[in-house]
């Protein structure tokens, strides 16, 4: 089979054995799977003479199911996350931990954003809001974007920021929520809903060179607030406007409770339900059900469609500065 992998800084197809469905495990034919640009173009950067295998969430059909697999069966559909048993592949073995159903009229390849869907639940999970607070997304990427459709459907007041004028437009066309590109205009308004008080929490999804607003957050927080870490930034918190408000730093780890334990992930050993409501694997679920009941609208966000020979263009494509695209979805 043919899968997407980067070395020497570089993206290409590579070929390897389809692997097996061992016991445990489900083995998926792959019909989309989503690239999510930070992480993947920081992994191509980073990759030397080892093949890299890029990508961690997808949708397809079961080929197979390995012994001890219940629930699942040939010709379901579902959708998979988690490096390394989902990547860019045209077959998955996948740890049935990580695997759920899509119901027939959910599109496979909105499905595909499950992995993505998953660690954005799992970053509203972090912050522990109540229906009724105040959330602000800063930064629009895919992650922002998933956030705060579903903190609106949670019942929070949510308040979004980007500097990208394009990326905002997107947000607040599919949304109706207030998003702003100028931070005056949004201090302003914070100020306006909050009663000057500041929001309950700062969801800050973005990378690169957006440290200082991990600091600006403490600004825009209420006394006691939270600010959450959901992007691939340095935090540079100042230690007395956090003492002054007795701020909450939280920082979010991938799709929730499972990821990176090998029992969880590898040996494919579900928590018990009534200690670990929400699993990893339970949140990727949690994002489909959001899109088959119609909660979240993301059919925006996958409209770049690209097949496995224009893969390098589409790599190329992603690294220009000032794009504003928020994914690609491979076709298989």
């Amino acid at each position: 089979m043919k899968y997407i992998g980067a070395r020497n800084g570089k993206v290409a197809i590579f070929e390897t054995e389809i692997p097996q469905a061992k016991p445990g495990y489900v083995l998926i034919k792959t019909s989309y799977s989503a690239i999510s640009p930070g992480t993947e173009i920081t992994m191509m950067g980073n990759s030397k003479g080892d093949i890299v295998p890029l990508g961690y969430s997808a949708a397809g059909v079961v080929e197979e199911v390995g012994e001890g697999v219940v629930g699942f069966k040939a010709g379901d559909r579902v959708a998979c996350y988690g490096a390394p048993y989902v990547y860019h592949a045209e077959y998955l073995a996948v740890p049935k931990t990580l695997v759920c159903h899509v119901p027939d009229h959910v599109d496979l390849k909105e499905a595909c954003l499950a992995g993505i869907g998953a660690i954005s639940i799992h970053a509203l999970r972090k912050a522990d809001l109540q229906f009724g607070e105040t959330s602000l997304v800063v930064g629009l990427g895919i992650f922002g974007q998933l956030i705060g459709q579903i903190a609106e459907n949670a019942g929070h007041q949510v308040i979004a920021l980007n500097r990208s004028k394009p990326r905002a437009e997107v947000f607040a066309q599919t949304t109706g929520i207030d998003t702003f590109t100028d931070e005056e205009e949004l201090e302003t308004h914070i100020a306006e809903v909050t009663n000057g008080h500041g929001v309950d929490a700062v969801f800050l999804c973005t990378g690169g060179d957006s440290s200082y607003l991990t600091n600006k957050s403490l600004e825009w927080c209420r006394d006691k607030g939270k600010s959450v870490i959901v992007g691939d930034l340095q935090p540079n918190y100042e230690r007395t406007n956090m003492f002054a408000k007795e701020i909450d730093i939280l920082i979010s780890r991938a799709g929730g409770p499972g990821r990176y334990d090998p029992s969880y992930e590898r040996d494919a050993i579900d928590y018990p339900y009534g200690q670990v409501r929400w699993t990893e694997g339970r949140n990727t679920a949690e994002y489909v059900r959001l899109l088959g009941k119609d909660r979240i609208k993301v059919a925006d966000y996958v409209t770049n469609v690209t097949d496995l020979e224009h893969i390098d263009k589409t790599y190329h494509d992603l690294q220009q500065p000032g794009i504003s695209v928020l994914t690609h979805i491979v076709r298989y």
